[in-house]
Parts: structure tokens; sequence; C-alpha cells
């Protein structure tokens, strides 16, 4: 079989010749647009999302969803000046639960979100639900689900590998109960439960017995988002067990709601700032969130950077000078290759420290940062749980990108500063980020 043309093209990655100076409004974010949809599709009435991230992956989960039986009617507001932009923006979702169903197929691509959050959906269904995906889909572990469905009373047909393909058979209604996992691999395991814990006979309570718990911001966004929506959630913070996370069943209220723009992907804009020396505007960041990314406002300024929040959104600028960094990012692992890039970039190494769960994502990430980035004349190494890099003067080259989106704008943010920096299969930012290069080059006015 041919390869895919898009997936070997090499995008040149603009150089900045000077500070950037713009605004760019990011997309909406992917981790609470699938969240919502979920939580609308499990709902007892109606309910709409506004602003709602349209990429590779959101379309999956909407495509799997009513594949199901879910109605998803999608409209444009002709008001708005992003209307039919292929981001969401001037775009709202009208959700209308119905009975799941099955036969039905679903295509999970290489979204986490979808592989891990809909096994327990289609638990509910009156039918079979077979899940498929990307070759890597197949690589990604789905054990923690797939074993504590089992325990809660579904019925999994997997080859005993506890990953993709595999059938759900699913029988209208699932018993629920305590169950015991270990989500050190992933917390998604968590949340794939609480999310649909409501709908289940007698609710869910989650206990974790790993020794260690990665992106627990994405667990809080899942319990705040279930709370919203009128479900009873006892937590670790709210002053329950360590660990433990209980759900009472119960309806679900269909809400009105808009979409954040995705914190983790302003990511690149807000370290072109840092690396060129000069600002960026994020309109409506918000001043509270659960998103992970938000951690970016902490960490880019302990780089080299300063940042204001206003109500109209961030502004983070740049001193010109980037800062080597000694940082725990095991609670907001996905921001490690645009940290990784710019701190190849530093003018003192840094230890990017508690993400050796990263190996796990949708490529090796800390293998693949550790190549690419020495292969144009960097120094990483790969620690236990994380990376040391060690600045040097880079060279242009190849920055191969393991269909990671990630990797892709990692390359972008290295490409401001050292020229002849060529992205292979740049289109791999679909996944999360529609229109990325385009977002790009108008933030650089290419």
């Amino acid at each position: 079989m041919a390869p895919n043309p898009a997936h070997t093209a090499l995008w040149p990655a603009p150089h900045a010749s000077e500070a950037v100076a713009a605004t760019v409004h990011v997309p909406g974010s992917k981790s609470v647009t699938n969240r919502a949809l979920v939580l609308a599709s499990l709902a007892s009435e109606p309910g709409w999302l506004r602003r709602p991230l349209r990429s590779r992956d959101t379309l999956l989960m909407a495509g799997a969803l009513r594949e199901m039986g879910v109605g998803i009617e999608e409209t444009v507001s002709s008001s708005s000046s992003g209307a039919g932009s292929p981001d969401g923006a001037g775009e709202a979702w009208r959700i209308l639960p119905a009975g799941l169903r099955g036969p039905a197929t679903v295509d999970v691509g290489n979204a986490g979100t979808v592989m891990r959050f809909l096994p327990p959906v289609a638990a509910l269904a009156d039918g079979p639900v077979r899940f498929d995906g990307d070759p890597r889909s197949y690589e990604r572990p789905l054990n923690g689900v797939v074993d504590a469905l089992r325990v809660l009373g579904a019925r999994i047909d997997d080859d005993g590998r506890g990953a993709l393909p595999l059938t759900v058979h699913g029988g209208g209604a699932l018993d629920g109960g305590t169950v015991e996992i270990d989500a050190s691999s992933s917390s998604q395991f968590v949340s794939a439960l609480l999310l649909s814990a409501p709908r289940f006979n007698q609710g869910v309570e989650v206990r974790h017995t790993g020794s260690t718990l990665p992106s627990v911001p994405h667990i809080r966004m899942t319990v705040d988002m279930l709370r919203a929506v009128g479900a009873q959630v006892d937590t670790p913070e709210s002053g329950g067990e360590p660990n433990v996370w209980r759900v009472t069943p119960g309806a679900l209220l269909g809400r009105d709601l808009t979409i954040e723009p995705d914190l983790s992907n302003a990511q690149p804009f807000l370290a072109a700032a840092l690396v060129t020396g000069g600002r960026v505007l994020i309109p409506d960041w918000p001043a509270r969130t659960t998103q992970p990314g938000d951690r970016l406002r902490e960490i880019f300024t302990e780089m080299g950077g300063s940042c204001e929040l206003a109500d109209y959104g961030l502004v983070f600028t740049g001193s010109g000078s980037i800062h080597g960094i000694d940082v725990d990012l095991g609670d907001v692992g996905e921001l490690t290759p645009g940290i990784a890039a710019v701190a190849a970039l530093a003018d003192s190494p840094s230890t990017l420290r508690g993400v050796s769960h990263l190996r796990l994502h949708e490529t090796d990430r800390l293998a693949a940062l550790t190549k690419e980035i020495n292969e144009l004349g960097g120094d990483v190494t790969e620690t236990a749980d994380g990376l040391h890099i060690r600045p040097r003067r880079l060279h242009g080259g190849i920055f191969r990108t393991y269909d990671d989106h990630r990797m892709a704008t990692a390359g972008a943010i290295i490409g401001l500063a050292v020229e002849g920096v060529q992205i292979e299969n740049v289109a791999t930012t679909a996944k999360t980020l529609p229109d990325f290069p385009e977002l790009w080059t108008g933030m650089l006015g290419v």
C-alpha cells in the first residue's frame, strides 16, 4: 500500500525574523468538548454545546455517539464572524439523547478519550458495539477500563488483550458498584467510569490502587462537569478517602454549555512569544478552569516570560531570554513536548520529571522528543520518568512527528529559532488543533 502523502509531506517550519506580536483565537478544548458530548448524550433532556471544537478527535466522538443512536444536530450562527470555520467558532451542537443501541461500530482513530470514555457508554446500549481504530490505538492501554467494566457487570470480547479491537455487548443497563483499578498509565481510566456512572444502577465507587496517578487535573475536570449537570460526586478533595471517587446514580440534566478555548493548544503560541521575545494575546482565557494548560502561565513565566490575565484574555510577553527549568509535569504531561522544545532553546539545562506515562501516549513521546531534538543537534537524554535537556546550538533538518499532534507543534516551536526545520506530517495537528499551519503563519504575519 502506498503511504498517505499527507503523512510523508514535509512542511517548512517558518523561521521568525522578528518578535511576534499577535492575537490568536485558539479553538475550543478537546478535553471539555468530548466530556460534554458524553454527558449530554447520557442526559435525560436535550442540551447545547456552543463553540465546540471540530477536530478529528471530537468528530470521532460525535460520530461514535450518533452510531449508538444519539442525535447531534450542528448549527452555525450567521451573526458570528467565525461562522462555518472548521474549528467550531460560531457553531453550536444540539444534543438529543435517545435510547442507546447496537449493533454499532465505533472508529476511535487514535483518540484516548474515545477509546476509553465510550466502552462504559456502550455497556448501557441495547446491543453489541464494536470498537476499532488506528494501528497505534491497539498498543495503547485499555485494560483498566475493560477489567473494571467486567467487574461492574459488562460483557466484553477482547480475546484477552485488554486492548482494541473489542466488542462491548450492551445489555441496556449496567449494575455498577465498587471497583478497584490501577490508573497509573492514564487518568482517563478513572474519568471513563465516572462519566457514565450516574446511569449505572448502583452508581460507582472507583478505587485507584496504583502508586502514581497522572493528569489529576483531568479527573477534576470530569468531576466539575459531572456536578454541573446534576451528578452527586464524592472525591478525595471534598473530604472523601484518598484515591476514591463515588458517583450516585441519578438523572443528568441537559445544559447550555459554551466550550472554553483549549489552553494546552495555546501552548505553541505562548511559546512563540517566549522564543522570539514577543507578545501574544489569547482571547477568552478563563479566570477559573480545570484545564491543565492553565499551568503554562506559571511554567513559561519561570522560563523567562511574563503574563497578564484580564477580562479579555491572557497577554503573554517574552523577555528575550529563555531559562531552563526543573519541573514535575506529572499532572500536565500533555504540555511536555512544547516545554521540551522551548527548553532546547534555553540558556541553561532543564529536567522534566513525572512523565513516564508519556511512553504510552499517541507515540512514545519521551523517545520521540529525544530522537528528534538530538537529530537537530540537541543533547536530550531520557530518564526513568522524563527528560534531561542540555541546550546546544541546533541546526535544520527533518523533525518527524509519528502521527502525534504535539510532536508537530513542538517542531514548529523549534523552527521559530532554527532555520531549515521541516515538519513531517504537520497535518496530524488536525487531531485537536484544526488549521494549525494557517494559525501559525497568521501569527507570524507570513
